[in-house]
């Protein structure tokens, strides 16, 4: 019996999850939760996911994991190879301050529950659009200097880390909203190295069987 991956194909959260898995060589069955249509409420779903948020990992004994970065976290624990984080401490928590300054300090001001509530106050689409660059920005602006110090290759180092499962996504936000990202070449490039790795390519929005057509 394999893992559960309950998902929305293009969500930052289950995207970063899935390229955790991929990475570790571990197989997963996919059940896509439509975020747009409010599946994510039901009262099913509400049952795996108090929070009615995406991912949920549904572990072979049933028991249901939430949050991606403590999902990976518990990747890394229980599969320790390949290794997502490094062994020195000090390294390891620079690869963990750029994951959060991406996972809690840029995506929350920006997710489909933040959007619907920005129209519902009145904001239009072109208003909608300027919060999103603001914090998105705002975040690249610290992390720029972080991946261009530290990168060779990846975001940390020369091989995947959970700060790539965390950056690819946003890079990935900040282009569908048009974010020009000229200003964080350091990001832009470790984006992309990380984008032709087979696991994080196949993590790729557009190859979920939820995508868009």
């Amino acid at each position: 019996m394999t893992l559960t991956l309950h998902s929305a194909w293009r969500a930052s959260a289950p995207y970063r999850v899935r390229i955790g898995l991929n990475l570790k060589g571990v197989a997963y069955d996919y059940v896509p939760v439509d975020l747009v249509a409010g599946q994510q409420r039901s009262e099913a779903y509400h049952a795996l996911n108090a929070q009615n948020l995406v991912p949920s990992l549904v572990l072979e004994d049933g028991r249901v994991l939430t949050q991606s970065l403590s999902i990976l976290e518990w990747l890394e624990e229980t599969r320790p190879e390949p290794p997502l984080l490094p062994k020195n401490p000090l390294d390891r928590q620079a690869v963990r301050a750029m994951a959060l300054l991406v996972a809690c300090d840029i995506h929350p001001l920006n997710n489909l529950r933040i959007l619907k509530a920005l129209s519902g106050l009145g904001l239009d689409e072109p208003a909608r659009n300027a919060w999103v660059h603001r914090w998105i920005n705002d975040g690249f602006v610290a992390l720029e200097p972080m991946v261009a110090r530290y990168s060779r290759g990846y975001a940390f180092g020369d091989t995947p880390t959970i700060a790539d499962v965390c950056i690819v996504p946003q890079v990935y936000n900040a282009s569908r909203f048009g974010v020009d990202m000229a200003p964080y070449p350091a990001i832009a490039a470790a984006a992309a190295r990380a984008g032709e790795h087979p696991a994080i390519a196949a993590a790729h929005p557009n190859n979920q069987p939820d995508a868009a057509k």
